[in-house]
């Protein structure tokens, strides 16, 4: 371990040095005189020496402290010139925003000409993964995440919650408007995608199918159907486009998928989804940048 005394102590001997002043280097420093005072006492006595003649004034340097300043002047000097250089990195080029795979293809990316509308300026790299990079590391600067509860350890906003409805081609249908009963469902083709076995909750056929029943209302059983199953949710969301089945899709990432008349509500009863949230580390050099994603994130 460096046997050297704390950066606040050299940074008040630095000042004082420069402008043989303790009140114009307290000016300088935001603290008052006898904060100075204090923090030059305490380096000579670290250092076992005098620094500085504080009579007759005005304040000179001892052969210690003219020894000493030219050290600690050209330190501090290389400190500031490298943290600027590593800030200036890292308030520069695109900001990286890191969310699931879904999110980004179906929700994101139609939105980005209106970032860039907004903010031409700042460019944007998206991650699609699902995931959970190290915001903390310097893997991104700013998340979206996909999850029942926020986050605890970094700020959040909540952005919006979904849930999950039975989703189809308008050609399913008898007609647009016409919903299906569950027992209609036999013999037709269910869409699934992934979710994770540890996830009571999650959005399944069989979950939303038990929820049926549970309300006393005829439903077929799983062997009952024939069955399309895909590890990506986007992907499953394709297929219900195409015309292939039926899926069990998020309404915030089938948003435009209803509006434009590509997808249509093929049943009356829902599944609860999951809160999507906008998360970063705080105080970074990107703070204002990350400031004005989240405000049009949550805006749009």
């Amino acid at each position: 371990m460096r046997d050297l005394p704390p950066l606040i102590q050299l940074r008040a001997f630095e000042a004082v040095a420069r402008h043989l002043s303790f009140g114009r280097a307290a000016s300088e420093l935001g603290v008052t005189p006898t904060a100075i005072s204090h923090q030059i006492r305490m380096l000579e006595r670290f250092c076992g020496v005098a620094l500085f003649r504080r009579q007759p004034r005005p304040v000179t340097l001892t052969n210690a402290g003219e020894q000493l300043y030219p050290v600690i002047r050209n330190g501090l000097a290389e400190f500031e010139s490298s943290i600027a250089a590593i800030r200036k990195a890292a308030s520069g080029g695109p900001l990286i925003v890191t969310t699931t795979t879904a999110f980004a293809s179906r929700w994101l990316l139609p939105r980005l000409p209106d970032w860039y509308q907004r903010h031409p300026k700042i460019p944007l790299e998206v991650i699609g993964t699902d995931a959970v990079l190290d915001l903390r590391a310097g893997e991104a600067h700013v998340a979206v995440r996909y999850a029942h509860t926020a986050p605890q350890t970094l700020p959040v906003r909540k952005l919006s919650t979904d849930c999950f409805w039975p989703v189809c081609a308008p050609g399913l249908l008898p007609s647009k408007y016409q919903l299906l009963r569950p027992s209609e469902l036999r013999g037709q083709t269910l869409i699934h995608c992934f979710w994770a076995a540890t996830d009571e909750a999650a959005p399944t056929w069989q979950r939303w199918l038990t929820a049926v029943r549970a309300n006393g209302v005829e439903a077929p059983d799983m062997a009952e159907m024939t069955h399309l199953t895909f590890r990506e949710e986007v992907h499953a969301i394709e297929a219900a486009i195409a015309g292939q089945g039926f899926a069990l899709c998020s309404d915030v990432l089938t948003e435009r998928d209803f509006a434009c008349g590509a997808l249509v509500k093929a049943l009356d009863v829902s599944l609860p989804g999951y809160n999507f949230y906008v998360t970063h580390v705080p105080g970074t050099a990107r703070q204002r940048t990350i400031d004005a994603f989240s405000a049009w994130i949550c805006g749009t």
